[in-house]
């Protein structure tokens, strides 16, 4: 007992000091404007170079359901469905098609050049097939590339991971039974995808009119997590898409869920949702790190170098394939553009710099890292593919991660400035919205003729409302206004004339300024 209480410290020490380790790597990320996921990956490599690092091992079905339902929840939430429909195509070819042709392509690697079983190796290319759009937005955004282009790699990493954890979900499971054919559960995914979008979108009614009751406490979190892990297990209880169940369970929670929740509990939800997918970014990295390095230390010689040699193809395989693909797939386009046109049907047609660009945008991340966890120690291959699966992270976070910005000048795409001027359009609606209630009252209500004034000027300037600390009778015209320009702001999406990062952005601004006019006790988050 004392061995193993002394083991569980060591344990816990250690783990600090690769956090501490990871939030140094970070501080540089920020300082430097290098995406932050690149440097988590060198912060994992490194953690697998350290001598005193702890061998750490994880569950496999644990791994899935720890690391997959939050990251699925968190991109959902952000997901406009408005835009997935309007960019159907090129969503279709990213999600669809790469995925396929990644996961064919790396399994023909496996199979020919890995010496891996041909099931085995379709697993290893559905694990390192859907990119991660976290690295990719955060150089992207910094230099205004096209909304559009934004919308559709944040689509596609929502996406591409669904089908992608579809395939993994039937690979391995024939991997794992040698006499299963693959093509035996084709019928059984067809009808699991369907009836996990039912119990997702069940879920998210559910959670809609559940979380009212428990709104403005702690226990408003804890419903959130239960729900979203809820909806995986009970999922896979009822042999349907986990994948699937958690997405639509998110979308419709993003949906239906704003316009019944509350300042208070929306700031805090964000902030722990936030810290809570950072902080499973950061283990799954270190953890990979960890993994590799005991893979690479149980070879040796020839065995060492053929396994490198072997991820260094994938990862070459990989970025090829996406890259090659969507060049094609612009060169179509914009060959059958007339055709489209003639037949009134709208495809948009990016620049052939823009398609590099997405083409150079594949970088892998968190999915890549938990399928690979969630391979069981008997899967045949499982060293040879968590190895390449590192591999493939850590090359295409680094290579393509850290050489995104530069891409993005040499390409000379123009800044889009579109966003701004939709922002500033939708903030001068709502403060007219607001002077609209109010005026007319500032002979009756003290207070009313200064909030008029501090619209005026917010309607000049655009800029936030003014801060307050008390509930007065100016804080209360306030919330009134804020009323207001919160039931137009949700009119405005719901009837499509702002799209859905607008829409986030003036809520959390009204969500700021609501709790600036609220008393601290109506702020404050309740024990229970």
């Amino acid at each position: 007992m004392r061995n193993n209480t002394v083991a569980a410290m060591q344990l816990f020490e250690n783990m600090l000091l690769l956090l501490a380790l990871a939030v140094l790597l970070l501080q540089v990320s920020r300082r430097m404007s290098l995406p932050y996921p690149s440097m988590l990956a060198l912060a994992g490599a490194v953690a697998g170079l350290l001598p005193w690092a702890p061998q750490v091992s994880i569950e496999p079905h644990l791994a899935l359901v720890l690391f997959i339902a939050p990251a699925l929840l968190d991109a959902a939430y952000d997901t406009s469905p408005r835009e997935l429909v309007r960019n159907w195509l090129p969503l279709t070819a990213l999600v669809v098609v790469a995925v396929l042709l990644t996961t064919a392509a790396v399994a023909w690697v496996g199979w020919a050049h890995g010496g891996l079983p041909l099931a085995a190796a379709i697993t290893l290319g559905a694990i390192v097939a859907p990119p991660d759009a976290v690295a990719g937005t955060t150089v992207m955004q910094n230099f205004r590339i096209p909304r559009r282009t934004l919308s559709i790699i944040n689509g596609e990493s929502l996406l591409n991971d669904a089908v992608a954890l579809l395939i993994f979900g039937a690979a391995a499971a024939a991997a794992m039974t040698p006499h299963l054919a693959i093509s035996s559960q084709l019928p059984i995914l067809a009808a699991s995808v369907p009836a996990g979008a039912l119990l997702g979108y069940l879920l998210g009614k559910a959670f809609v009119h559940l979380a009212p009751i428990v709104a403005g406490t702690m226990s408003a979190t804890i419903v959130e997590f239960v729900m979203t892990f809820g909806a995986w297990l009970i999922a896979e209880h009822l042999k349907i898409s986990p994948i699937i169940a958690v997405v639509v369970f998110g979308m419709t929670v993003a949906r239906y869920f704003p316009s019944r929740s509350n300042a208070r509990d929306r700031v805090h939800s964000y902030a722990v949702w936030g810290a809570a997918v950072f902080a499973l970014n950061v283990l799954a990295f270190l953890l990979m790190g960890l993994q590799a390095r005991n893979i690479i230390a149980q070879l040796s010689g020839q065995a060492r170098m053929d396994a490198l040699a072997f991820a260094g193809a994938v990862l070459g395989t990989v970025i090829v394939v996406r890259l090659a693909w969507v060049l094609a797939y612009g060169t179509v386009i914009r060959a059958l553009h007339p055709a489209f046109e003639r037949l009134g049907v709208e495809v948009p047609v990016a620049p052939k710099r823009v398609g590099v660009l997405v083409g150079w945008s594949g970088m892998r991340g968190l999915v890549t890292l938990a399928t690979a966890f969630a391979l069981p120690a008997d899967f045949p291959g499982r060293d040879t593919i968590v190895l390449a699966a590192f591999a493939v992270v850590l090359g295409t976070l680094v290579l393509q991660g850290l050489t995104l910005g530069p891409l993005i000048k040499r390409l000379g795409i123009q800044p889009d400035h579109s966003l701004e001027h939709e922002l500033a359009s939708a903030r001068t609606r709502l403060v007219d919205a607001a002077l609209q209630v109010l005026e007319g009252q500032e002979t009756h209500k003290p207070g009313v003729a200064e909030v008029i004034q501090e619209l005026r000027a917010d309607r000049r300037a655009l800029s936030n409302p003014a801060e307050a600390s008390t509930v007065t009778e100016l804080d209360e015209a306030r919330l009134q206004a804020l009323r207001s320009q919160r039931r137009l702001l949700h009119e405005l999406r719901a009837s499509g004339e702002i799209e859905d990062d607008v829409f986030h952005v003036i809520e959390e601004e009204l969500d700021w300024a609501e709790l600036n006019a609220s008393a601290a006790a109506q702020a404050r988050i309740a024990s229970v």
